[in-house]
Parts: C-alpha cells; sequence; structure tokens
C-alpha cells in the first residue's frame, strides 16, 4: 500500500500521514501555529448557520408565565 499525502492547511506542501511527521496535517510547528492563530484570532472560523437569539421571545415568556401559574405554589399566586 503507497504512503498517504495530504496537503498542509497552511501552506498546501505535501505531507506524509505518520509517525514521521509529528505536525500532520501541518508541514511543520510554525504552519500548525499559524493556523491556530488565525483560528484564535476569528479570521478563519466556521460560519454558523443560524444567528444566536438575542432572548427569549413574548410568547415564550407568556407560556412559562402560565405553566408557572399553574404549578401548586403560592408564591406564583
Amino acid at each position: 500500500m503507497s504512503e498517504l499525502k495530504v496537503k498542509c492547511p497552511t501552506c498546501q506542501t505535501q505531507v506524509s500521514w505518520g509517525p514521521q511527521s509529528p505536525f500532520r496535517p501541518f508541514c511543520s510547528e510554525r504552519c500548525r501555529l499559524s493556523d491556530l492563530g488565525e483560528w484564535a484570532s476569528e479570521s478563519r472560523r466556521i460560519a454558523d448557520k443560524q444567528p444566536i437569539e438575542a432572548g427569549i421571545g413574548d410568547a415564550d415568556l407568556m407560556a412559562l408565565e402560565d405553566e408557572l401559574m399553574q404549578q401548586d405554589n403560592k408564591f406564583f399566586q
């Protein structure tokens, strides 16, 4: 079986996939740290398909209040 080769995500150099390449899939520690820095600075990120909700909606809040009112708890009555 032939040796698997992959491209370094940072510089596109061919890298052997095996124990002889300790930074795989990167070709070097420099490329690995460069990639990490891009993720840390958020210049490289996976886009979220759904925006983060700002908070609970009015309909949800009303449903929650109704549910709490139906509980057998004198505090909410």
